[in-house]
């Protein structure tokens, strides 16, 4: 896939102050003005584990990544950071946060630094009160991915080639994926769907599905409000008389309520596909993640 032109221009401008550099020489010369070195390479945080997987891939062995939120206990909406997590921001050549109002302690950490800030959320235009789960959208991932090279290809012009060989690998997986969820959408097209939580909607979306939430209930959730008694028998209602054919939980953010909604599923017999927020430990990086909820909303249609 080919750069997009915003990240051209960057790359443009990072490399109009720099000399070039032999790969291994003193192509991080801009990364240490900054003080964003770490052992040689670029010091990079992301405040949560799916995008620091990313930026891992595209920077290789150039970069140093520390990732600020790991675990599936804690989503980033209630995460408290450690004035440990904040100073880590202020070490670093480049910041990679979601954006959206997701993680503002994130943000609000990077920007008061020097670091270049890779805002997932706006490189595709979603802003806040926009759905915040930005990691199921593959338009979101493409531009992502193209930022951080460039913010790496700025910091580290000696080394622009290998960003680009390894960006056009990160970009070929993709493109593997995005195969794969076009296969699925051959059987999840059109299938209506309901979640507890709107975490996975860019996905569903991606394959074509129909979110068949009911209203009451979906606007409770996108509040983060309790829904009302009548909004959970509607949700029990709508899965009992078969106008949902799957139903998504997020348990991250499991509950009593999300206890009878799941109770329902079963009962009615609509398959029920799990997930989490952040990236569970079992796997490496985001794209194989992705690649695995695929497999399960396609085995659930």
């Amino acid at each position: 896939m080919a750069m997009v032109a915003t990240m051209a221009a960057v790359m443009m401008t990072g490399l109009a102050g720099c000399g070039t550099a032999a790969a291994g020489g003193d192509g991080n010369a801009a990364a240490v003005a900054n003080g964003g070195i770490d052992d040689g390479k670029i010091a990079v945080v992301a405040s949560i584990n799916q995008w620091g997987s990313v930026a891992a891939e595209l920077g290789g062995d150039h970069v140093n990544v520390t990732n600020i939120m790991t675990k599936t206990n804690v989503e980033a909406h209630d995460y408290e950071p450690t004035s440990q997590d904040v100073a880590k921001f202020g070490k670093a050549a480049v910041a990679v946060v979601n954006g959206a109002d997701y993680d503002p302690w994130a943000s609000k950490a990077a920007r008061s630094t020097k670091a270049t800030l890779v805002d997932a959320a706006d490189e595709a235009g979603i802003k806040e009160g926009d759905n915040p789960h930005v990691w199921f959208s593959a338009k979101v991932r493409n531009a992502t991915a193209d930022a951080i090279t460039a913010a790496y290809q700025q910091a580290d012009p000696g080394n622009k080639s290998a960003y680009e060989q390894l960006n056009k690998a990160w970009h070929e997986r993709e493109s593997k994926l995005e195969t794969s969820i076009k296969g699925a959408a051959a059987t999840t097209k059109g299938k209506p769907y309901a979640a507890t939580e709107s975490v996975a909607w860019y996905l569903a979306d991606d394959l074509g599905m129909t979110d068949a939430t009911p209203k009451g209930y979906a606007q409770a959730s996108a509040n983060e409000s309790e829904p009302t008694p009548a909004d959970i028998k509607g949700f029990q209602d709508a899965l009992k008389d078969g106008s949902i054919d799957m139903l998504v939980v997020n348990t991250q953010e499991a509950n009593s309520t999300t206890e009878q909604i799941t109770s329902a599923a079963k009962s009615a017999g609509v398959p029920i596909v799990e997930l989490t927020e952040q990236m569970p430990a079992e796997y490496d990086n985001l794209l194989d993640w992705m690649s695995a909820l695929v497999g399960q909303f396609a085995k659930a249609a």
